[in-house]
């Protein structure tokens, strides 16, 4: 079993910056891929960005690609994504997820974290 707890979500204005954390108890972590997925009110869960477990490789959505980044720390057993120049698009709640990937399929990952929400203003 792998705990995720998302957390750095917030309200912020459109062209600012949020970076959100998610930190993982468990299992060993490097043992993961880790992804990020998002989910608006009333539209599916969609993939973000992920991470191979060495964090060698890297993966993005073309809506996002350019302006998050998806890093992680072994040693902390954290992953991170960073969000710069953020639209009102972007508004959504944002999960992190572990599993045997990377992938950008929700399919993809077997434990996901609790979400936190970004708000991004006008």
């Amino acid at each position: 079993q792998v705990q995720l707890v998302e957390s750095g979500g917030g309200l912020v204005q459109a062209g600012g910056s949020l970076r959100l954390s998610c930190a993982a108890s468990g299992r060993t972590f490097t043992s993961y891929a880790m992804g990020w997925f998002r989910q608006a009110p009333g539209k599916e869960r969609e993939f973000v960005a992920a991470i191979s477990w060495s964090g060698g490789s890297t993966y993005y959505a073309d809506s996002v690609k350019g302006r998050f980044t998806i890093s992680r720390d072994n040693a902390k057993n954290t992953v991170y994504l960073q969000m710069n120049s953020l639209k009102p698009e972007d508004t959504a709640v944002y999960y992190c997820a572990a599993g045997f990937g990377p992938g950008r399929r929700r399919y993809d990952y077997d434990y996901w974290g609790q979400g936190t929400q970004v708000t991004v203003s006008s």
